[in-house]
């Protein structure tokens, strides 16, 4: 029963994360840019919290989505699951400690950046591991294409934060942020699809054949 609880706390949560952040910035003070600002910067500004409880909320559920990819057993053991538990533990942080103060910006800015490099690095692993596994394979190639996006999206942060002095780094952290995001709902979504895909499949053909017991009395 337990199992089956995963996939439901790793998706929802996720997508809970996603539309409340989308909606924080859209509903948000419009004097604050979101271009320029980046996510931490804008939730200090915004002040209403909203920002904050979704990272929490998404460092959750990637704690999930590793604990149910575990119980099935798949390929995520070693430094995957590590730095999955890094992002996940990053974030919770990250959301918990304000960048109000000098210490408390720094704390900040570290567990920020180890969270966008853990994604990343797991997921480089993942690809081969996953295309091995029967079970996995079918989202090793969309997971392989979003690896890359997450790559070339953290290469350009670096670039933006350092040399570029800041230009922009709100937009080019949102678009590494929803590539890194999109790594885990692939996962999440092909979890689901494992834990509870027989079951579905179950119901519709019990389903079927009553339709078809009535159609034919």
């Amino acid at each position: 029963m337990v199992k089956r609880i995963y996939p439901l706390l790793a998706g929802g949560g996720i997508l809970f994360a996603v539309v409340t952040v989308v909606a924080a910035q859209v509903a948000g003070d419009s004097s604050l840019d979101p271009v320029s600002m980046t996510i931490s910067q804008y939730a200090a500004r915004d002040g209403g919290g909203a920002i904050e409880t979704a990272m929490a909320v998404l460092g959750l559920a990637s704690l999930a989505l590793l604990a149910g990819m575990r119980a099935l057993d798949a390929p995520v053991h070693g430094w995957p699951a590590r730095l999955i538990g890094l992002w996940s533990v990053s974030l919770v942080g990250a959301a918990v400690i304000p960048s109000g103060t000098v210490w408390q910006g720094d704390v900040h800015g570290a567990l920020s950046v180890a969270a966008f490099v853990s994604v990343p690095a797991a997921a480089i692993q993942l690809v081969g591991r996953l295309g091995q596994d029967e079970r996995w394979k079918a989202v090793a190639r969309p997971l392989e294409w979003l690896t890359l996006a997450s790559g070339l999206g953290l290469a350009a942060i670096t670039y933006v934060a350092l040399p570029g002095h800041g230009v922009m780094i709100g937009l080019v952290e949102r678009l590494l942020l929803t590539a890194e995001v999109a790594v885990l709902g692939v996962l999440a979504v092909r979890l689901a699809q494992l834990v509870w895909g027989p079951t579905l499949r179950a119901w519709i053909g019990g389903r079927r054949a009553a339709r078809d017991f009535l159609v034919h009395r």
